[in-house]
């Protein structure tokens, strides 16, 4: 039997909500059918915005979206997505698809859609092809009150009232897509660039600088070496607030992704190693962010990751459509899990995509629409936002997997809400064995359990045809004694425990 020792009473950092955050950008179907059909749409909306999607989305809580990209953000000029949707200018989109982008969704779009979903705004800026006055130009019309030109080109657009903006990304994948710039010059430029990211009306904009691809720690020593070089005495965290890193688990590597559901066990146990090399990045980096920042003021922003594979056969390449299976749902889990462990420094992520793009939690055709595994995830996951993560540790604990690729068999996060609630998410990673679990409170004698599950085949998916072959249900198999919750966990399979 493994043991799951909680220390309830030791609170180790503050799990911001925002490490559930999600990432939307002009990319394939992820805005335009995904989650933005037009006022004029036979799909059910509100001012263009898909109200089921709308509906759902809600229900896990979205904490904050990032837009509009990405790959797109360094080719987007905010001024085409503006105005009459008529008078507005079509491009191509080169990054994705080589498709017409006829800009019906843009700045007002954006915080509409964010105001129904009831989330924080986090828009990236282009540092790669655009200019200084048009970043600056930007934050004006979204944020300034009074009289100015973008405020005054904003109300005569239909809103009169300026927007707030929570976290402002100066540039995205600059070391790639976005310019394919050295860390040092990337680092002046950013220093540059957030310059005239102005605070308006005493609304703080959280500034969020260009990091990583992966475990390059050459680009993160040498954007903060850059930054903090002859800091301002007012800026003694090198102008930013926020450091990003983008990850994506490739099973196969980044030329052969393979299948989103056509894979062998072997596959699946790599896809699982891979999503837990997050804790070393997270770590390594961090480490390098210790050297600069050492009281952790300045966040880690994951605001890139998930599952990467092969497109579903059929649909455009440049779409980056897949299914999602109870393997993207352990993903998912021991990826989140893995933020909350590090919430001391990570303090904020954002799933690569919301919709019909990647490890999306939602897929959408037509009218129809479908939860993935990995939405229910998110869903029991829930419970852990604006909660302080607690000591935990697992023991007795086997490894799974086939020949070379072994994975800890348990993974677990806890969390202690304002209300004195244990939440304890678990994902046995394991394709074959269950596990019965036994978990120790330091202190409490927890009079109610509460559980949830999602379990099913490595491969098990939802569609269209068959929306819930793949759903949360009630989990009714725990035993409560004196401070002891115990339980057996099937096979691939998470499971969301509340004590109180």
């Amino acid at each position: 039997m493994a043991k799951l020792y909680i220390d309830e009473k030791k609170k180790k950092s503050h799990i911001n909500p925002e490490l559930y955050g999600h990432f939307s950008e002009h990319l394939g179907r992820g805005i335009y059918g995904g989650l933005f059909v037009g006022e004029d749409s036979d799909i059910p909306n509100v001012k263009g915005m898909r109200s089921d999607v709308v509906e759902a989305l809600r229900k896990i809580r979205v904490p904050v979206l990032r837009w509009p990209g990405g790959c797109f953000a360094d080719e987007y000029h905010w001024m085409d997505g503006i105005g009459p949707k008529e008078s507005r200018k079509k491009m191509i989109n080169t990054h994705w698809g080589g498709v017409v982008e006829d800009n019906s969704f843009g700045t007002h779009e954006y915080f509409e859609l964010c105001s129904q979903l009831g989330c924080k705004t986090y828009i990236n800026g282009n540092v790669g092809s655009g200019s200084v006055r048009e970043m600056s130009e930007w934050v004006e019309y979204m944020t300034f009150q009074g009289v100015s030109p973008m405020a005054d080109l904003r109300a005569k657009n239909g809103h009169e009232d300026a927007w707030k903006v929570d976290y402002f990304g100066v540039g995205n994948e600059n070391w790639g897509c976005g310019g394919n710039m050295t860390p040092e010059y990337y680092g002046n430029l950013y220093r540059r660039y957030q310059t005239y990211v102005r605070d308006y009306n005493h609304e703080h904009i959280l500034k969020i600088a260009c990091g990583a691809n992966v475990n390059d720690t050459e680009w993160t020593k040498g954007v903060l070496k850059t930054c903090f070089a002859f800091p301002h005495p007012g800026h003694a965290h090198g102008f930013m607030d926020g450091l990003s890193l983008h990850y994506y688990v490739h099973p196969g590597g980044w030329q052969n992704k393979g299948s989103a559901t056509d894979f062998t066990e072997e596959t699946c146990y790599k896809t699982l190693d891979k999503a837990l090399y997050m804790e070393d990045l997270i770590k390594a980096h961090g480490a390098i962010l210790d050297e600069y920042d050492p009281e952790k003021k300045i966040g880690m922003m994951v605001d890139e990751w998930g599952a990467w594979y092969d497109v579903e056969p059929g649909t455009n390449p440049g779409f980056l459509y897949q299914q999602n299976t109870m393997r993207d749902a352990l993903v998912a889990a021991v990826t989140l899990n893995i933020f909350n462990q590090h919430s001391d420094r990570v303090k904020m992520a954002c799933i690569a995509q919301m919709v019909n793009v990647l490890q999306s939690v939602i897929l959408t055709e037509g009218s129809k629409m479908v939860l993935t595994p990995t939405y229910h995830v998110f869903h029991m996951y829930r419970h852990h936002q604006d909660a302080e993560l607690v000591e935990s540790w697992l023991e007795g604990v086997e490894t799974a997997g086939v020949q070379d690729c072994r994975v800890p068999s348990l993974q677990e996060s806890v969390s202690v809400d304002q209300d004195g609630v244990v939440t304890v998410t678990l994902a046995n990673l394991s394709l074959e064995e269950a596990y019965p679990v036994a978990a120790e409170l330091a202190g409490m004698e927890p009079a109610k359990a509460e559980a949830s599950i999602l379990t099913g085949k490595m491969n098990a998916h939802n569609t269209f045809e068959e929306p819930e072959n793949v759903k949360e249900e009630a989990f009714m198999d725990v035993n409560l004694k004196g401070k002891q919750a115990s339980l057996t966990i099937p096979p691939c399979s998470v499971v969301c425990l509340r004590l109180s």
